[in-house]
Formats: structure tokens, sequence, C-alpha cells
């Protein structure tokens, strides 16, 4: 049985819902606060899908590491505490989650999660022809700096995960950009991947047109949510009170702005930033993407651009650019590859990452009978939206579940 489905939030989260969505027969209408879709979180992000490098941010050990971090000039994490009742709700609880049983735990749910958005987008590009947004099968590289972060890493392997161990050597023979850079050795997974998110989201919003059964309200944000007898009836616009059968929220971590009773979202904007580097053909750009394990920074070569991401910034809600930051990235990735692209053509870009304190996003029916989340992937969002916006259809129109829903279920009420 077709439904009709409003969705709040046109980044990639919404887009590959509504895409699941349509995909299955329902009609469905995207709202967006902004002009354009997939502008703000998803527009210039890292670009790789790491469909087995998953692991939630909160962990045993991380607490006192961050600490260390905070007296660094050059750190990856960046706290500025502000008097916010939800920012520290939202600290206390991560540090709650920060056990090695709860990160273990976790991790699985949502590698669970991520192989099935691999596979969905798969079926996608195959199905569909999906295509248009410089995806390649490209292989992951983390590669270390100090041994015994690396020793750690190589105690966590498994064949399950695809991941070799490899030495600086073998590192440098996959990806020459890498030589002489100090590191002492790396973990390869071949079947990582990478693309263009915010092209992505193009060529979904094309399709998605194409179809006959998506509208786009763009530029149209939503102030309230109207609701009677558990149930939500009406979106309040502007100029307009729009009701609604069912009711995704998607919007990121502006979702929470949309308070309604009963309903709590464990969300908070973790600031990431990237560079868009230029690559000319005199230019050695890494063909494999990069992640710099020591520095917390992502390297993905996507079309003829290189994409360096990095940063976790705890600073409240100011998407603005911070020079210093940029700076910083600028100056280890110039460090790494210093003939990767044209540096002083960058385009600067920050975003804000909406983020649950365990990691694990929320997905799935909320305390309203016919109210959706999906919501909270942090910097995971690209890799774990096709597999999400599936979950999401599946369960809007009561048919079987791909995976087990275990731990991905919304813990907000």
């Amino acid at each position: 049985m077709a439904r009709q489905v409003c969705i709040i939030g046109g980044g990639v989260i919404g887009l590959a819902s509504a895409y699941a969505l349509v995909r299955a027969g329902h009609e469905v209408t995207v709202i967006d606060a902004r002009d354009r879709l997939g502008s703000e979180t998803s527009f210039a992000n890292g670009g790789q899908l790491s469909y087995r490098y998953v692991a939630p941010l909160a962990d045993a050990g991380v607490p006192l590491q961050a600490l260390g971090w905070l007296v660094r000039g050059d750190s990856p994490l960046k706290l500025r505490p502000r008097l916010d009742p939800q920012q520290w709700r939202w600290m206390a609880a991560f540090i709650g989650a920060c056990r090695g049983s709860v990160n273990k735990r976790n991790a699985e749910h949502l590698l669970r999660l991520a192989s099935l958005s691999q596979r969905t987008l798969q079926q996608w590009r195959e199905d569909d022809h999906l295509d248009g947004f410089d995806w390649r099968r490209n292989g992951k590289l983390v590669t270390f700096r100090d041994s015994r972060s690396f020793a750690h890493a190589r105690s966590k392997v498994t064949d399950i995960l695809q991941q070799q161990v490899w030495s600086a050597a073998d590192c440098a023979r996959l990806e020459p950009a890498l030589a002489g850079d100090g590191f002492v050795g790396g973990i390869y997974t071949p079947n990582e991947e990478v693309a263009d998110c915010h092209a992505f989201c193009q060529r979904l919003a094309a399709r998605l047109e194409a179809s006959g059964r998506c509208r786009f309200l763009l530029g149209r944000k939503v102030t309230g949510i109207r609701h009677a007898d558990g149930a939500v009836q009406a979106i309040e616009l502007a100029d307009e009170v729009m009701p609604v059968q069912h009711l995704v929220l998607a919007a990121g971590y502006r979702s929470a702005e949309l308070g309604l009773p009963g309903l709590s979202l464990p969300l908070y904007p973790l600031k990431g930033y990237s560079l868009s580097v230029p690559i000319g053909p005199q230019h050695q750009a890494p063909n494999v993407s990069i992640t710099d394990y020591d520095r917390k920074i992502v390297y993905a070569r996507i079309g003829e651009q290189l994409r360096v991401a990095a940063m976790v910034d705890i600073v409240g809600f100011d998407a603005g650019l911070e020079p210093k930051r940029l700076a910083l990235i600028k100056r280890q990735a110039v460090e790494t590859f210093p003939l990767g692209g044209d540096y002083a053509r960058a385009v600067e870009w920050a975003g804000m990452r909406p983020a649950t304190p365990t990691g694990v996003p929320l997905i799935g029916a909320s305390v309203y009978r016919n109210l959706w989340l999906n919501l909270g992937h942090g910097a995971l969002g690209f890799t774990l939206a096709c597999g999400s916006g599936q979950l999401l259809a599946e369960l809007i129109g009561r048919h079987a579940l791909s995976i087990d829903m275990q731990g991905l279920t919304p813990r907000a009420a």
C-alpha cells in the first residue's frame, strides 16, 4: 500500500530516504530550509565510503587521550565549553559510552548497517544505472606514524573485514605519493569506495523529480509540528499548514529544534572542515583513499580534486570557517602530499555533523506512531545513507527488514 511521506531535510540522509521510498512505490515530499539540496553537511564532506571503518568515536581511553589533544596546538579535537545544557548532556552521555565493551557492541551495529548500505548503493547503481557522482572502488589505506598506535590497530585486524597489514614499504608501493613521509605502516582494505556526496545528492534529486512521485519544497523552513492523540497531524511553514500522513525527521542536528513533547533527540553538531584541492596533470594526488590515523585527516581523490577533511570541534552551533583550523589542515596536507594538488586554489568548507553520543544513528519509529527518525549519523552520513534509507522505507512500508535492527532503534523518548 502506497504511503504519503513528508521528509524534513534535503541532505544525503533525507534524499536517500526519499529515493528508497519512491523505489518502494510511495509518494514523497522533501522539505528543506535551504534553497539548494545537499548544501550543508553533505556539500563537501570527506568523500570516503568507509564501510569497514565504522567504530564510534566513544571508546575506552578516549577521554584521557582527548585531554592530551586539548593542550596541543595541532589537536584534531577542539572543545569550547558553553553555557548550554544540551552540550553538557551530550558530553556526559559520550563519556558514559567510552567503554570498550560499549564501543565493540556499537561498532557491530554500525558494521551491519554499513554492509547493508554498500549493498544498497550497489543495487541502485546496477538496477537503476545511477551514476554521475565520481564513484570508484579504490580501496582505503589507514596509515600510522606512531608504532604504538599501529600495533594496537594490528591487534584488531580480522579476515571478516578483509583488512591487510602492510609495512611502510608496502604502503609506498601501493601509493607512490606516500613515499618518504615517515609512516611506519598501514592497514589496507581493498573494497572501500569513494564518491562525491554533493553530486550524489544532485543525482538522487534528478531521479526523484523524474519519477513523478516526489516533489521538493525548498527555501521553506518548518517552524512547528502539530500533533494530537499520539500522532503528528501537520507541519507549520511560514505561510502554510500542511497535513501529513507520515513524517520523517532527517534534518541533521537542526531536527532537535522541532522538539515535540516526549521526544528528546540526543544530537549535537561535531564541526568538521575540508579542503577541495584542484588536481592538474603536473600533480601527484593519491589514488587510494588515505586516512592519516595519528593526525586524524582523511584524503580522497574525487574526480579532479583532492578532498582533505579533518577535525572534530565541539564548539556549539557556529558553522563559520575558522582560519587557524583550516591553515593547520592545509599545512599538514602539504607536508604529507606536497604534489597533491594546487593548494593555493583550495576551496575551504566547514560542516556540522549531527552526532549521537554513542555514534549510533537513530533510525525508525518514534513515540509518535507516524513520526519516523533518520538522524545522528555523525561523520558516517554518506557511508550509511543508502542503508538507512532502505531500512526506513521497509519500516514505513511494513516490509521484511534487510537486517536486524538491534541497536539501531531510536532511543529518543
